[in-house]
Order: C-alpha cells, then sequence, then structure tokens
C-alpha cells in the first residue's frame, strides 16, 4: 500500500516537475547557456595560466640546457688544461643540473598534453554553445507561435466565435425593416376601416379628396396672390 502510494506521489512529481520544465523551457534553455558560458570562461583562463606556465617552464628548460651546455664546455677545458679538481666540480653540477633538466622535460610533457586536452575541450565547448543559441533562436520562435495560437483559442477565433459572428450579423442583416413593416400594418388597419377604399373612390372622382395633392396645393397658392 504504502509503495503505491509512494509511486503515485512520485509520479505526480514528475509531472509537476515536467509541466514547470514546459512552462519555462526558454528561461531554462537562458540559464543553462549562462553556465556553459561562465564555465567556458573558467577553461579559457584555466587554459591561458597553462600557457602561461608552459612557456615559463620552457624558458627555463632552455636557459638549463644553455648553462649544461657552456659548463660541458668549460669542464672539458679544464681536463685540457689538467685541472681535474675544476672538472670533478663541474661534472656534479652538471650531473645536477641534468636530473633538474628530466623533471623540467616532464613537467613540459605533460603541461603540452594538457594544454591539447583543455584547447580541444574549449573548441568543443564553444561550438556547442553556438549550437545551443541557435537552438534557443528556434525554440523562442516556436513558443511564440505556440502563444499567438494559444491567445487565438482565448479569443475564440479557434472556437466558433468567428462562425457565431457570422451567424449573428445575417441575423440582424436579415430582420424585417420595423419602418416597412409599420407601414404595412397601417395600411391593413386602413383597409379594414374602409379608408383606403375611401381614398382608391376619392381618387376616382367619387366624391371630394381625402389626400392633399399637388394640384390644390398650386391652386391654394395663387389664389392667394389675388
Amino acid at each position: 500500500m504504502f509503495k503505491t502510494l509512494a509511486t503515485l506521489i512520485n509520479g505526480q512529481n514528475a509531472r509537476a516537475e515536467d509541466r514547470v520544465r514546459d512552462a519555462f523551457a526558454i528561461e531554462l534553455i537562458d540559464q543553462k547557456i549562462r553556465e556553459s558560458e561562465a564555465s567556458l570562461r573558467a577553461a579559457k583562463a584555466t587554459l591561458a595560466s597553462l600557457i602561461q606556465r608552459q612557456r615559463s617552464e620552457e624558458k627555463q628548460h632552455a636557459g638549463l640546457k644553455n648553462r649544461i651546455n657552456d659548463l660541458t664546455k668549460r669542464a672539458r677545458e679544464a681536463l685540457d688544461n689538467d685541472r681535474e679538481d675544476l672538472a670533478t666540480e663541474a661534472a656534479r653540477a652538471i650531473a645536477n643540473m641534468e636530473n633538474e633538466l628530466a623533471v623540467r622535460s616532464e613537467t613540459l610533457d605533460r603541461l603540452d598534453q594538457k594544454v591539447v586536452r583543455l584547447r580541444t575541450s574549449i573548441e568543443s565547448g564553444h561550438r556547442r554553445i553556438i549550437d545551443l543559441k541557435q537552438g534557443a533562436i528556434q525554440a523562442r520562435a516556436v513558443r511564440r507561435e505556440q502563444n499567438i495560437q494559444m491567445q487565438m483559442t482565448k479569443t475564440g477565433v479557434q472556437n466558433g466565435s468567428v462562425e457565431e459572428a457570422e451567424e449573428l450579423i445575417a441575423r440582424v442583416l436579415g430582420r424585417d425593416d420595423p419602418f416597412e413593416r409599420s407601414e404595412i400594418l397601417a395600411d391593413i388597419n386602413r383597409d379594414l376601416e374602409g379608408g383606403n377604399l375611401t381614398d382608391r373612390m376619392a381618387d376616382a372622382g367619387f366624391g371630394s379628396a381625402t389626400r392633399a395633392t399637388a394640384d390644390d396645393v398650386l391652386a391654394r397658392l395663387k389664389s392667394s396672390k389675388k
């Protein structure tokens, strides 16, 4: 029972973590790029220190070799001039310097290997960061598209609202004209009350006119001038 509950809780936590990672994917990508760039800068600083130490060791190695060659030459001259005491002392000094030269040679070899490995790692890391930045640009473009789609869905563009709005417009445009309808109703009422019949008979010359005409108005205007 407890194992089942623990499994369910772990699964829920994993899903929640996935949701958070999805929601903040762009921010996480940018953070990882910053961390990678910081690591790359640290690696470059280490490489610079190694190269500086390598150059220092090379100078000391070369200087030591020159001292050995010079002292060896002087020891031979001392032997040629029967100064074995000086030649023996020079030989001891040469032996010490040769031992030191061997140690410095090993140090130089190790430094060379470290410099090569670190330089290769830095070049690889630099290329990977470039790829990460390109991927981040693509991820931002995809996220912008997703946000636009979500916004369109939220505002109803993809939820049938367009069709609903078009239907409402069609209903408004398809409604009867209320003014025309009132006129029709008035005509119907006049017919029922005999009003239309009276007007038609008056227009036909039977009885006095029930409506003013242009001739009536003109005649009235002429009479008012007299």
